[in-house]
């Protein structure tokens, strides 16, 4: 035979080399489900259900195209339940003339390709994965030199590059490159958000199901309901969707948190786009088509496309640049062990267990309960960076490590020392309060500091700012938040810091 091409989980692109270069009537595509890589770490059952759903998809589509696919299910006799075991077992039984996969989204994954390169009785080709907009010489260029990588720089940089938003005369749509501050509105009471698509199950999705619930009865999670997308097609309808019902409401309640509401107008894109399905430029084009037609304004269409021809493509240049040893990064020396309630929900902070409890039910949460809710606690208790990594990583159903690595390490937890972002975001009680609604009927007070109803998130803030007041008092955005902490006095920044301490225990009894 000619060459047998391995095709990932979260590489399910029709658009790839490794596809385009395919021989019909020699080439073999291999696909596997492997123990290995659904049990690395905790992963969300609906996840692993997704993917396997979409990776068997997307192997009938290749069949039906003309191809000839090698696909080993989880459960098939032989399977050895390793991606490096199931490529050598291929290579034993049909004998290819060479192997090609295309680059992984994670470290650990590509080092074991190279290794696998000495096993092999044939070579090993590595392919780039073209699916992104930034390669990986590009983003050194735009590196090189500099002493801040700050996203804003190279988000300009990719909007002229293609063309998204940009005038005739190279200028900005509306004048402007930004505008987040138009997309930060706290959420009025009586705010409606469109309904969401849920997509039938076909006996595939249904003969997944089944083998999830089997196959992994501890599995974080909740099954059921189960409404993914799980081919190109359905991923299209949602991105569809989106663009005409609720990317017009996008931009302005972007930071807002509604109790009961998980998705609010975000998109739930970034699973399909993370695993494939979809392609971040045919995203953006219809996001601003949205615009130019005057059927979304500009600080919706703007804030969307900059997460993704900005955000998304940044902390990917970033992961690969400073890989391997960003994981291992803890600049602020966080130590405390992960708290047990991020994975039970079970704690009496209203706005922890309302986003915990989206992320069990849903293998999802949006982007600010992951900052500034997770995250910001995470940041606060000095939870050990690498911990919160693995549970991220684990619980949503668009983490892989090239995007969760650095929006975790970097933006979350502050631990990469500044690279990514040039201030930590801690908060404390006051800002969930103002964003949200999720503080009535909580067992503590947010307007409370000190006491059995003071909200954690107020002392820990405090005792964050002054533990670290070596490291982030000569930050030019922070003199005003030490200049309060220092007119408060001794006896006050005293008790504050006991608080603290009492909630820090509480944490580790299970009593917070």
């Amino acid at each position: 035979m000619g060459v047998l091409r391995v095709i990932l989980g979260d590489q399910l692109s029709s658009q790839l080399e490794i596809v385009a270069g395919a021989d019909k009537g020699r080439d073999v595509f291999l696909l596997a489900e492997v123990m290995s890589e659904a049990s690395y770490v905790r992963h969300h059952v609906k996840k692993i259900a997704f993917l396997f759903s979409a990776m068997r998809h997307y192997g009938d589509a290749l069949k039906s195209a003309g191809y000839t696919v090698r696909y080993v299910a989880l459960d098939e006799a032989g399977n050895s339940q390793s991606l490096e075991g199931e490529i050598l077992r291929a290579v034993a039984a049909l004998a290819p003339s060479r192997v090609a996969v295309t680059e992984p989204g994670e470290w650990r994954l590509r080092e074991g390709f190279e290794a696998l390169r000495l096993a092999l009785p044939v070579p090993l080709d590595i392919l780039p994965d073209t699916r992104f907009l930034c390669s990986h010489a590009a983003f050194a260029t735009f590196a090189e030199g500099r002493r801040d990588l700050r996203m804003e720089f190279f988000y300009r940089e990719m909007r002229r590059r293609h063309a998204i938003l940009i005038e005739p005369d190279g200028t900005p749509s509306g004048g402007r490159w930004n505008y987040d501050t138009e997309n930060r509105k706290p959420p009025k009471a009586g705010l409606q958000f469109s309904p969401r698509l849920s997509f039938r199950k076909d006996a595939t999705t249904l003969a997944v199901l089944d083998l999830v619930r089997r196959r992994f009865p501890q599995g974080y999670g909740r099954l059921e309901p189960f409404h993914f997308a799980v081919t190109r097609r359905q991923a299209l309808r949602e991105l569809d969707h989106f663009i005409a019902h609720i990317l017009p409401g996008f931009g302005d309640y972007q930071d807002a948190m509604v109790r009961g509401e998980p998705y609010l107008s975000h998109s739930l894109l970034a699973a399909y786009l993370n695993a494939g399905l979809l392609y971040p430029l045919e995203i953006c084009r219809k996001a601003e088509a949205a615009y130019r037609d005057g059927r979304a304004p500009l600080n919706a269409a703007e804030g969307f496309i900059r997460q993704i021809l900005g955000w998304r493509e940044y902390v990917r240049g970033v992961y690969w640049r400073f890989m391997p040893g960003y994981l291992e990064r803890n600049a602020l020396d966080a130590t405390e062990p992960l708290p047990w309630f991020y994975w039970s929900g079970e704690t009496r902070m209203a706005c922890l267990r309302e986003a915990l409890a989206h992320t069990y039910d849903h293998a999802y949460s949006h982007h600010i309960q992951r900052l500034m809710i997770t995250g910001n606690f995470a940041l606060l208790a000095g939870i050990e960076p690498k911990a919160v990594h693995e549970w991220y990583l684990a619980v949503y159903a668009d983490a892989y490590e090239w995007v969760e690595a650095p929006n975790t390490l970097g933006m979350a937890l502050h631990a990469d020392g500044g690279l990514l972002a040039s201030k930590p975001y801690a908060a404390s009680g006051n800002y969930i309060k103002r964003m949200s609604n999720y503080c009535a009927g909580c067992a503590y007070d947010p307007t409370v500091s000190v006491g059995d109803r003071a909200c954690p998130f107020n002392a820990l803030y405090w005792d964050f700012l002054a533990r670290h007041r070596d490291r982030f008092s000569r930050n030019a955005r922070m003199p005003y938040v030490y200049a309060n902490w220092d007119k408060m006095g001794g006896e006050k920044q005293a008790a504050l810091r006991a608080q603290a301490q009492a909630h820090l225990l509480a944490m580790r009894e299970g009593l917070l």
